[in-house]
């Protein structure tokens, strides 16, 4: 691996911006992916979750593009937190450059976006959705673009996009650069690869499905009603800022209200949250004002956390992928991390295909039933099976021991410099 960015092609002005955004030496998804795409080819990139793969692609079209007008560059991403993200690098390497950009995003306002597009920005950063959009009132025009960016293509294959690609790809030219980056390669995005992209490098620098290699993690096979208590129990257990993932809105909404009847400070995360409210939930979970943050898949996609120090399964995700994305997480950077998961026996088959994908097995550990915290917790829950009403049970105790759990309540952190 190179220690430094010197020896990949980019100019003078673009190293003196990574070391002023403290750079110090490329990932190795940088380091493989940034020549090709700095001399026009294709590129399939698969590397997992926060390693670096937006400058893999940012670097390459900012150098290609300095000194030029028009719209030259466009990002599609999945979501609107993930474009918000990529905008921030863009502008921070882009604009010192006389390049500029606009975010086409939905749950904001188009008529601001037909302005901004109006302006010929060099980079336009979308979400599908949005974008088609636009192009249907025919607001939105590529004559001219030169590089298309597909930026975790598999999550926006997962989530129904392939649709609107396909409407998008009828409104670019057809000589373009295309880079594809993507945590996972599977069946779906390589043939999706296979049709659009021409003679691409491919720069795979984890096998596709391998988990960061920091995260330590661990499964539990648990009955559906322990949930609750194992979770109460991992957190109790060390302070880590924790991400728990679940597969529906409405089980977000109760494990949430959980935690904050055991005195936890929690955010949550899914589909019917406004704009704002998301907002608010990801600033206070990057910012420490919450400990722990509760999301399903797609609404947590595009969070960008320095320091997520558990990432806890409550629900097996619906596809073994997601495992992946998940996970990835609690590993960024230098950072490591735990990853817990929740599963019940009959869900034995998910795992063994999440295992498959991996090429590796999850170690294995005992439900801790025999700790103060989960007896307490299984307790409450016989309790209310008993008693539809509200336990009868002495709560100050149970508040009393709360309060002295080790991380109960929100820590001011530090981030970590990027």
């Amino acid at each position: 691996m190179s220690d430094s960015f010197d020896k990949l092609g980019l100019s003078r002005e673009t190293l003196g911006a990574l070391r002023q955004a403290r750079f110090t030496r490329p990932t190795p998804i940088q380091e493989q992916a940034i020549p090709p795409a700095l001399a026009g080819k294709d590129v399939i990139g698969c590397a997992a979750t926060g390693t670096g793969k937006t400058a893999a692609y940012v670097l390459p079209l900012v150098e290609r593009f300095a000194g030029r007008k028009g719209t030259l560059g466009l990002v599609l991403a999945p979501t609107r937190e993930l474009v918000l993200q990529i905008a921030e690098p863009v502008r921070f390497f882009a604009e010192p450059r006389g390049l500029t950009h606009a975010v086409v995003i939905g749950g904001e306002d188009m008529g601001a976006q037909v302005k901004a597009l109006k302006e010929r920005p060099t980079f336009v950063l979308a979400t599908p959705g949005r974008l088609v959009d636009l192009l249907e009132n025919e607001a939105a025009a590529f004559p001219h673009l030169e590089a298309l960016v597909l930026d975790e293509a598999d999550r926006m294959l997962d989530m129904g996009f392939l649709p609107q690609l396909e409407r998008i790809f009828t409104a670019l030219p057809r000589r373009k650069q295309t880079l594809l980056f993507s945590a996972t390669l599977g069946p779906e995005v390589s043939r999706f690869a296979r049709q659009r992209l021409y003679k691409p490098v491919r720069v795979e620098v984890t096998r596709s499905g391998t988990p960061a290699e920091r995260a330590e993690q661990r499964l539990y096979f648990v009955r559906a009603e322990e949930k609750t208590p194992l979770l109460l129990t991992l957190l109790a257990r060390d302070d880590k800022t924790t991400l728990v993932f679940t597969r529906a809105k409405e089980r977000v909404e109760k494990v949430h209200k959980a935690l904050q009847k055991a005195g936890y400070r929690a955010a949550l995360l899914h589909a019917d949250r406004t704009q704002n409210q998301r907002r608010q939930a990801m600033d206070g979970f990057r910012d420490g004002t919450y400990r722990v943050l509760v999301a399903t898949d797609i609404a947590a996609r595009g969070l960008d956390v320095e320091d997520v120090g558990h990432v806890i399964n409550y629900d097996l995700p619906h596809a073994p992928e997601d495992y992946v994305h998940r996970i990835g997480r609690t590993a960024r950077a230098a950072a490591s991390g735990v990853a817990s998961t929740f599963a019940m026996t009959r869900e034995g088959q998910v795992v063994t295909r999440i295992e498959g994908i991996m090429r590796a097995e999850i170690p294995r550990l005992s439900v801790p039933r025999e700790d103060p915290v989960f007896k307490e917790q299984w307790e409450l829950f016989l309790a209310a099976q008993r008693n539809p009403g509200p336990p009868q049970k002495d709560h100050g105790q149970a508040k009393r021991s709360a309060d002295h759990a080790p991380g109960r309540h929100a820590r001011t952190h530090k981030k970590r410099d990027s």
